[in-house]
């Protein structure tokens, strides 16, 4: 399960973190094989600033869930603190920590972290590099345009590799091929026509073959749900709060603004708002809500299903407070899922042959 700390109105920043993290310390004793977190800043849109520090008191509160970024944006820190803070929480969490990294897109965050945008793909590609090396060797040094860095120890050291549980989210061709050489999986959010996907996705997977002699990490997708026994409340569910949390993605990234197609590596996002433009932000809204899940406690797991089969996914988070949900009826959403659906998904075998044919639909950020 993913923590969202999403604040739309109607509680106090303090109230939607009790909320969060009360859900957050059920993800173990309901039988969630992981606790996933992303990272935003200045805004109502998500309020975990930092993930590692929240997910150190997950390691605290727990004893086997796996403990995931989902994402660290790498542009917005300093790699050598990020390599310390994954490797302490790994050591404190007895090794749990899975990696999630990006390069970020919401523009009231580069602005008020003073950044230039044009820059964050070069910066994530020598920022993921040296923070990578020096997970993987225990020593981290960087030479180079906008990072450079001398050899210096990470400690505590590593307890053991990251690789096979890092992942990157990634939209463009041309960040795809950098997660291809950088060897990580891919963390998937949906965002794009499922057809645009699942070119990509192959696309991918041919390339890391080629640069790396092996097949890549199984990815992982993110959802947001909602279920209910009542089919028609869950219909309602998706109207007034996946609809609502899509509604707050646009405006968190401005995706219909298109004057991001003149920041450098943010051309596609242009394209994005032109497309919003011209069919207008309603059916965007209408179309992101589609990509996520809800239904009954059968229809949700056949979504899912479906999903993993298509893509070959190793696991799949899912969110369940978001878009102004009530706090009891995010509760209850989860219990149910927890009750009805996730067994039945931790009973489906990960088949080293799923995927490979058909590729998911799916895109990430």
């Amino acid at each position: 399960m993913t923590t969202f700390f999403q604040n739309l109105g109607g509680h106090s920043d303090a109230q939607v973190y009790a909320h969060e993290m009360s859900l957050a310390e059920l993800a173990e004793p309901m039988g969630f094989d992981s606790v996933w977190s992303a990272e935003h800043h200045f805004d109502h849109y998500t309020m975990c600033p930092n993930v590692a520090q929240f997910l150190t008191w997950m390691a605290a509160k727990t004893r086997k869930v796996k403990l995931g970024s989902m994402v660290m944006v790498l542009p917005w820190h300093d790699p050598v603190r990020v390599a310390e803070e994954v490797s302490v929480l790994d050591h404190l969490s007895g090794g749990r920590v899975i990696l999630g990294i990006g390069r970020g897109l919401g523009r009231i965050e580069f602005q008020n972290f003073r950044l230039a945008m044009n820059e964050s793909r070069e910066r994530f590609t020598e920022y993921a590099a040296a923070l990578l090396g020096g997970l993987e060797t225990g020593w981290i040094e960087s030479d180079g345009t906008f990072y450079k860095q001398p050899r210096a120890g990470i400690r505590p050291r590593p307890i053991k590799s990251f690789r096979g549980r890092t992942y990157a989210a990634s939209v463009s061709p041309q960040s795809l091929e950098i997660m291809c050489k950088l060897g990580v999986g891919l963390l998937i959010i949906a965002q794009k026509p499922w057809e645009t996907t699942v070119k990509e996705l192959g696309e991918y997977r041919a390339r890391y073959r080629e640069v790396n002699g092996t097949a890549p990490p199984k990815p992982l997708i993110a959802s947001f749900v909602a279920v209910h026994e009542d089919e028609n409340v869950a219909r309602q569910m998706f109207e007034n709060y996946i609809k609502g949390y899509s509604r707050s993605a646009l405006e968190h990234y401005e995706f219909h603004n298109e004057g991001l197609a003149d920041i450098k590596g943010y051309e596609y996002y242009g394209k994005l708002a032109q497309n919003i433009k011209k069919h207008g932000m309603d059916a965007f809204v209408n179309f992101l809500s589609e990509l996520q899940v809800w239904g009954t406690p059968d229809q949700v797991y056949e979504k899912m299903l479906a999903h993993h089969k298509m893509a070959g996914t190793s696991g799949c988070m899912a969110a369940f407070s978001y878009g102004g949900m009530p706090h009891d009826m995010a509760r209850a959403n989860m219990k149910l899922f927890a009750e009805k659906v996730l067994p039945r998904l931790q009973a489906v075998p990960v088949d080293e042959t799923v995927g490979e044919a058909a590729p998911l639909a799916i895109a990430a950020e």
